[in-house]
Order: structure tokens, then C-alpha cells, then sequence
């Protein structure tokens, strides 16, 4: 059981001069979760190395058991140090790929053409693609074998807009991602703000938001351990 995890590299909160990245939670609860089941994780990012972590989600209100973890792990944090660049990554290694969130991807995995190829390789392989909170925006421009929106007639979730309004990025994110789900055709639905919930398809699993992260992951393992 090999598993590709795949980080945003973008550190830039729109113009605020603010700093953003990946959530820490929704990375560390799924990698726990993956590898304590045994499972071979690699993670890739698009320009490899170090992606870059919201300082919000290192703060004290934001912590878990699994971040906490992840704080004393220093094996895991110098695999994050060296992280693959998505070019060199092959959807044949691997088992599954799985997206965590943080608003990083909305400026960059959205749109990444290797990250699309990649995700569109999975798919075409009969393989799992799981993300989750912000990370479904990477599903966005995916085709499926059609050419059709891979999200469409799919039930899907993500990042509601209340949740937006409620982190007062409503009009610094590129798009809201609740509606361009939507717009792509997807079945989108969710709970209550910051309740957890996931959603899957077959082979799409995707969480609402921080609190969905162990989960999804969790959805994962049945797909990969039927």
C-alpha cells in the first residue's frame, strides 16, 4: 500500500501580506492514520522541498493529538523538508493520492497542470483520489475520460462559503470553492460550519473541512483494505 500525499508550495495569502500554506491537521491526521495501517507514504509538492505551513494552524486553538505528534516527529518533518517535485512523481507508483487542504491550493494546485495530469492518471487507473477541507479546489480543472469535469454528477464536498465568511477571506481567496464545485457540476452538500463530514464517490472521497481530515483518511484505508 503506497500512498502519495501532494502539498501546496504557494505561501502567499492573496495581497494581505499575510502568509498561508498547508493545514497542519489536515496533513499530520491522515499521515498518521495512512502510515500507522502500514501504509508507504511520499510526499510531492510543486517545487519539492519544504511546502510552507499556515501559521494558523500552528496556533494553540488549532492544535490535535496528531499535530502535537507531529511536533516531536522529526523523521516526518525532514521528509516534509524534502518533499518530491510533482514532475518527478509517477501516478504508477502508487496506490492512492490524497490532498490536504490550508488555502495554499487554491492559488496553485488548482491550476497546476502536473498536479491536473496526475490526478487525471489516478483516476484513469481506477485508483483512489481523496482530499480534503480546501483541497477539493485541485479537482476543479480535472478531466475525466470524456472530457467532462471529473467532479460532475459526483457527490462532492468542501470548504463551505459560511466557513469562508466565518475566517473573513471571503474576498481574498481567488474563488469560493462551494461554488465552483457547483459550477463544475458537482453534487455538492454539507453540514453545519466546522462539523465534520465526507462524502464519497467510488473512488473520490472528499472532507469539509479540518475536522473531516481523519476521516477521509480513514475512507481511504477501506478502499485500499476492502
Amino acid at each position: 500500500m503506497k500512498i502519495l500525499i501532494v502539498l501546496t508550495s504557494h505561501s502567499d495569502l492573496g495581497n494581505t501580506g499575510h502568509k498561508t500554506g498547508f493545514w497542519i491537521e489536515e496533513f499530520a491526521a491522515p499521515y498518521y492514520i495512512l502510515s500507522d495501517a502500514g501504509a508507504e507514504i511520499v510526499l510531492a509538492s510543486p517545487k519539492g522541498g519544504q511546502p510552507p505551513i499556515d501559521p494558523k494552524s500552528d496556533a494553540p486553538e488549532n492544535q490535535t493529538e496528531a499535530t502535537k505528534r507531529f511536533k516531536s516527529d522529526e523523521n516526518l518533518q525532514q521528509l516534509l523538508a524534502n518533499t518530491k517535485k510533482l514532475s518527478e512523481v509517477s501516478a504508477d507508483d502508487f496506490d492512492a493520492v490524497f490532498y490536504p487542504g490550508g488555502h495554499g491550493p487554491l492559488w496553485d494546485l488548482t491550476t497546476n497542470t502536473e498536479s491536473i495530469k496526475l490526478i487525471e492518471a489516478f483516476w484513469a487507473g481506477n485508483k483512489p483520489v481523496a482530499a480534503v477541507c480546501h483541497a477539493p479546489a485541485v479537482l476543479l480543472n480535472v478531466k475525466d475520460a470524456n472530457g467532462e469535469p471529473l467532479v460532475k454528477g459526483k457527490q462532492v464536498t468542501g470548504f463551505t462559503n459560511t466557513e469562508e465568511e466565518a475566517v473573513q477571506l471571503t474576498h481574498i481567496v481567488p474563488f469560493l470553492l462551494e461554488d465552483e464545485l457547483k459550477n463544475r457540476g458537482g453534487i455538492y452538500s454539507k453540514k453545519e460550519d466546522w462539523a465534520s463530514y465526507i462524502l464519497k464517490d467510488g473512488l473520490l472521497i472528499t472532507g469539509q473541512n479540518p475536522a473531516s481530515s481523519e476521516a477521509v483518511a480513514e475512507e481511504l484505508l477501506k478502499l485500499l483494505k476492502p
